[in-house]
C-alpha cells in the first residue's frame, strides 16, 4: 500500500502491551496506524495487535515501529505496510546508530528466516534469492527522525535521552532530517504529556518534503487543532485510544 502523506492528518499509536478497546471501529476515522511501544512489547503481542487491527479495519495503512530487531520477523513483515524505525537525535548512540546497524545486520544474516527465502537449491540461486529478500525488506523500512521531549517517559528511558532539546535544536534536527538524512518523517514526541505548539512551529519552518508528526497529550479537538495549525502534518494519538475511546474520537480532525 502506497501512503499519500498529504492525506495523513491523524495517526493512531497502538501499544501491543496495552489492552485494546472492545470496539476497534473507532479506528475508522484515523489515517494511519503505528504499532509499537517502549515496555513489555514482544513479537507475539505485536502480531496479535496487528492481526486484530487488520481484521477490524482493512483499508488503513499499518506500520510497525520496532525498537528491537527481535520484533521484526517474516510474520510482521507480511502483515504491515512498512517498518518505521526511529533515529532518536537526543538519545544515546545505540538508539541513533547502534540498533539500526543491528537491525540491518540481522536482515543480512538471516533473510531466509525473515522473508522465507530458503529454497532446495544450492549455489548462486540461493545467494540471489537472499539478496533479493534483503532488498525487499530494506525497501519497506521507513526512517523517522525523532526528538523525545519528555524526560520522565518510558520512551526517554528506553532511548537513553540525556536531555530535552531547545526549540533551536528541534529546528536543527528537523533540518538535518530533511536535508542530510533524507528521512520521510520527523517526529516530535512528548510521550503522554502535552508539549504545545512551540517545537512544531520551530520544526515546520524547515520541512517541505518531510512529514512532521507530533505526539503527546493529544486528548481533545482543541489540542489537535492547535498542533495542526502550528504546522504539524499529523497528530499522533495513543494513550486516549487505549484509555478513553470516546475522547479519542474527538481528536480526529473533521474532514
Amino acid at each position: 500500500m502506497n501512503v499519500d502523506w498529504e492525506e495523513i492528518t491523524h495517526v493512531t499509536k497502538v501499544d501491543p502491551a496495552k489492552e485494546l478497546p472492545s470496539d476497534l471501529s473507532v479506528l475508522e476515522g484515523t489515517d494511519l496506524i503505528l504499532v509499537g511501544g517502549s515496555d513489555d512489547v514482544t513479537e507475539d503481542n505485536t502480531l496479535e495487535t496487528i492481526d486484530a487491527i487488520r481484521e477490524a479495519v482493512t483499508d488503513l495503512p499499518v506500520f510497525q515501529e520496532p525498537y528491537d530487531a527481535a520484533h521484526v520477523s517474516r510474520a510482521t513483515f507480511d502483515r504491515v505496510d512498512a517498518l518505521a524505525v526511529p533515529a532518536v537525535y537526543n538519545g544515546d548512540r545505540d538508539h541513533f546508530v547502534g540498533k539500526h546497524v543491528d537491525l540491518f545486520a540481522e536482515i543480512g544474516r538471516k533473510p531466509d528466516e525473515l522473508l522465507g527465502t530458503s529454497v532446495p537449491v544450492v549455489g548462486d540461486l540461493v545467494a540471489s534469492r537472499a539478496e533479493t529478500a534483503v532488498s525487499d525488506l530494506a525497501a519497506k523500512i521507513v526512517g523517522e527522525g525523532y526528538v523525545v521531549q519528555h524526560r520522565e517517559s518510558a520512551a526517554a528511558a528506553v532511548s537513553g535521552v540525556g536531555r530535552t532539546y531547545t526549540t533551536d535544536e528541534v529546528a536543527g534536527a528537523a533540518l538535518a532530517t530533511e536535508t542530510f538524512y533524507d528521512f520521510p518523517i520527523f517526529y516530535v514526541e512528548y510521550s503522554g504529556t502535552y508539549g504545545g505548539p512551540g517545537d512544531v512551529e520551530a520544526a515546520a519552518r524547515y520541512l517541505e518534503e518531510t512529514t512532521l508528526l507530533y505526539g503527546g497529550g493529544i486528548d481533545s479537538a482543541e489540542k489537535a487543532t492547535e498542533i495542526l495549525s502550528a504546522g504539524a502534518d499529523a497528530v499522533v494519538v495513543g494513550d486516549c485510544f487505549h484509555d478513553d475511546p470516546a475522547t479519542f474520537l474527538e481528536t480526529i480532525p473533521s474532514r
